[in-house]
């Protein structure tokens, strides 16, 4: 009887040992949180000071008189990642209906694979072979046709006007679609095979196409992962650095058009954070913590419509 009392007494503890552990891992995750915002607060209290909330809307950049504002990169890096998802958020939605739907039992590994690989290119990788490789072929045979199609047609004429530069909004737009598909795509699949397969079944045996099926009843099963993998590459696209700097121009002036060169947040602060100093260095942090701020919001906004998806899910059943 003894022995058993130790015996319960001993797991007691080890529970309460493992329980308070595991909490603390998970605290963890907040103070992280938490100290990454102070840090970025403390280290751009010079620039939030001295700008205000005017630095939010100021489209000057200039070291040598000591004016700085965010909104050429806040613009910058909005419009690359809208054109990305614009691009990507299609592209991946046909791979993965392919895959599930379409493609032959044999295929599917292989294809599967090779999208499992381009996750794996390090974004250092897509730049350079967007700066060597897709901007001389964008510059020489695809810009010049687009801008000329678009002549004299109101509205577009102005979205892609320009000299054809190669780099530029669009090119970082579509550099980062390639990088953030093969990700929505990994999602999308995984959430399209969750589908019971006696709904698809009984769509089919009703005489519904393969469109209709993923239209009408794969996407509504599975919407909240298809948002949630949206999100994930739209995170992705936000902070993505190494790929934007090689191919967005660096020039910190609004774009007049999506093949004009400008900057993301996280392009300015790579060139120029190294060889900051006093009130730029604290202004290269205030855009961090502007960065920090957008992924933050984007983040809960897609747990708020995730959310209210589902009750509405649970309300209509």
């Amino acid at each position: 009887m003894k022995n058993h009392t130790q015996t319960f007494n001993r797991n007691a503890l080890y529970d309460a040992l493992f329980k308070n552990t595991t909490r603390s891992f998970a605290f963890l995750v907040f103070i992280l949180l938490a100290a990454i915002m102070a840090s970025l607060i403390y280290g751009s209290r010079e620039s939030i000071m001295e700008h205000g909330i005017a630095f939010l809307w100021t489209n000057e950049w200039d070291p040598v008189n000591n004016v700085y504002g965010a909104l050429v990169p806040v613009v910058g890096t909005l419009l690359t990642s809208f054109i990305a998802l614009l691009i990507a958020v299609p592209v991946s939605f046909g791979i993965a209906m392919y895959l599930t739907e379409l493609a032959p039992v044999w295929l599917r590994r292989p294809i599967g694979t090779a999208i499992e690989m381009l996750a794996a290119i390090p974004s250092i990788i897509y730049g350079m072979w967007g700066l060597f490789v897709f901007v001389p072929l964008f510059q020489e045979y695809v810009q010049p046709h687009i801008i000329s199609a678009f002549r004299g047609v109101p509205v577009l004429e102005q979205i892609f006007a320009g000299p054809p530069f190669g780099i530029g909004v669009f090119t970082a737009g579509l550099v980062l679609s390639i990088m953030i598909i093969p990700f929505i795509t990994a999602v999308m699949r995984d959430v399209f095979e969750l589908v019971p397969p006696m709904l698809k079944e009984s769509a089919y045996g009703l005489g519904s196409t393969t469109w209709e099926v993923m239209w009408k009843v794969v996407l509504p099963f599975t919407k909240n992962g298809v948002i949630g993998g949206i999100m994930l590459g739209l995170g992705r696209a936000l902070g993505e650095t190494m790929a934007v700097t090689f191919v967005i121009g660096n020039s910190f002036n609004l774009p007049s058009s999506v093949f004009a060169p400008s900057n993301s947040i996280a392009s300015a602060l790579a060139n120029e954070f190294n060889e900051a100093g006093g009130m730029q260095k604290s202004a290269l942090l205030e855009l961090g913590l502007i960065l920090f701020l957008i992924t933050t919001v984007v983040l809960a906004f897609s747990k708020l419509l995730l959310l209210r998806l589902s009750k509405n899910e649970g309300t209509s059943r």
